[in-house]
């Protein structure tokens, strides 16, 4: 089915990306990937660089009469977000992507696409092996693991590239230039427990909430919808209070930068409360349904009987865990005052997870302003520690200051106007966007970020619009044509 995409336009663009689909490249796990990039710059007689890290650079000499011109860096990374369905069977460390054409969409089977941002790599791809396009001098930067650290960008080191220009490929709205972005910090609490024996009298559940669209942590953030999370500890703080609870396992969310669409737990009530709280829990799944049914209706609350566990969580752990997720901030913290309708400060709280006799909560903060970001990562430890964690922030990485005057900027709007005619729009995102960091190491760069129009990246739905791919490519080739002389 995926083979169906070869037949859209532009052809070299939906190739490459297929090729892509089919190589498994989840952050941190991009080793076969880097190999086909490599031998795929090699493969075209141009000068490829794999720097000690990881990262993939492919050089092109400008065409006959372009040598006076700036040189351009087209910029996109290699990782992708493994995030799939929980009745969905895939090793994104073995399996391909079965990507499909879903009306005006691309889509995937039950997985996460990888058009974040694997169609910036393919429009890259397809720059390099065009001989139809006029450009100046062309260097094309592959970062790895952007989704899970930046690590790619941190380690890059400089004198690495020789460009002025820095176009990064890894925006998600066609029709609109970004140029700034938020930074961002992790923020882990861990709690240790003592493993107790179940009570006499008890009866075992399995409590899930699912169902949710998750998302995005930074570009979805704004929209409302449910955290599984916050929802599951709702459930096990009042079912603790009002029948006796008690945990054994908890496992919610998976990646630090997706908004957390499940969340599921093994635990025990007295058998005499079976009947109450399997009430209980059905009312409260109305009650989280009422909550988000204009933003996430698919949501739901299930306890199934199941198999008793061997230990339970001790509960004076358990209740510093609820206090601990309930009391930390999470989605929206405050809008910017300067950009309208762009989100200033933001927290997810994404993973609650029980391992061997500890419990780790991973969390990420993300603000326009440094100092807001820094400052919500240390309130966020002090929630933690404070419900008897041991918390610490990590990972920070600095934002993309806005350049409104950015000369690559001028150029491209009017590069816009003149090939679609209107002006596109001038944005600051609220998503950790590579060119902060890129931008630290090569201060010199003018740098702007576009793309194709992506819905629902880091989650089982995201897609990716077929009409914006063709306009996007065709932006880009437009765009280097007429970029300025040195």
């Amino acid at each position: 089915m995926g083979k169906d995409i070869l037949k859209l336009k532009p052809e070299s663009v939906w190739r490459n990306f297929y090729e892509l689909t089919q190589i498994p490249r989840p952050s941190k796990k991009e080793k076969k990937a880097i190999k086909y990039l490599k031998k795929f710059g090699e493969n075209l007689g141009l000068e490829t660089i794999v720097d000690e890290i990881g990262n993939v650079i492919i050089k092109k000499p400008a065409t006959d009469g372009m040598e006076d011109r700036k040189g351009i860096i087209l910029q996109a990374h290699i990782d992708m977000v493994p995030q799939k369905n929980a009745d969905t069977e895939h090793d994104f460390e073995k399996h391909p992507i079965d990507a499909y054409i879903d009306g005006d969409w691309v889509t995937a089977r039950g997985t996460t696409l990888g058009a974040d941002n694997g169609m910036g790599v393919a429009a890259a791809m397809s720059v390099l092996e065009a001989k139809d396009i006029e450009h100046g001098p062309i260097e094309v930067l592959i970062t790895m693991d952007e989704e899970t650290g930046m690590t790619g960008a941190e380690n890059l080191k400089a004198g690495m590239l020789d460009g002025d220009i820095l176009v990064n490929l890894d925006s998600e709205d066609e029709g609109e230039l970004y140029i700034g972005c938020a930074g961002g910090i992790d923020t882990t609490g861990e709690f240790k427990f003592k493993a107790e024996d179940v009570p006499e009298g008890m009866i075992a559940f399995k409590l899930a909430v699912k169902g949710l669209r998750g998302g995005h942590s930074g570009l979805d953030i704004n929209l409302g919808r449910g955290n599984a999370n916050k929802i599951m500890n709702i459930l096990l703080l009042k079912g603790s209070e009002k029948y006796g609870l008690r945990l054994s396992e908890i496992n919610g969310g998976s990646l630090r930068n997706a908004i957390p669409r499940e969340s599921f737990v093994v635990a025990t009530v007295p058998e005499v409360n079976k009947g109450d709280f399997t009430q209980f829990v059905k009312e409260f799944e109305d009650i989280v349904k009422d909550e988000f049914k204009d933003t996430d209706a698919g949501v739901v609350v299930l306890a199934e009987e199941t198999e008793m566990p061997k230990k339970l969580i001790d509960d004076k752990t358990a209740q510093n865990l609820y206090a601990a997720v309930a009391g930390c901030p999470n989605g929206v913290i405050a809008m910017s005052e300067s950009v309208k309708g762009i989100t200033e400060t933001s927290s997810n709280l994404a993973i609650v997870q029980s391992t061997g006799k500890k419990i780790e909560l991973a969390s990420l903060q993300r603000s326009l302003s440094n100092e807001d970001k820094d400052k919500l990562g240390a309130e966020m430890c002090k929630v933690f520690e404070a419900a008897g964690a041991k918390a610490n922030s990590s990972g920070s990485y600095p934002g993309w200051k806005p350049n409104p005057d950015s000369p690559i900027l001028k150029e491209m709007k009017e590069v816009y106007k003149n090939k679609f005619g209107k002006v596109p729009e001038v944005k600051v995102i609220h998503a950790g966007l590579e060119c902060g960091i890129l931008g630290a190491t090569y201060p010199n760069w003018d740098m702007i970020s576009f793309g194709p129009t992506i819905r629902n990246p880091h989650s089982p739905d995201e897609m990716v619009n077929i009409e914006t791919v063709k306009l996007f490519w065709e932006f880009l080739v437009e765009t280097l044509k007429y970029v300025p002389k040195k």
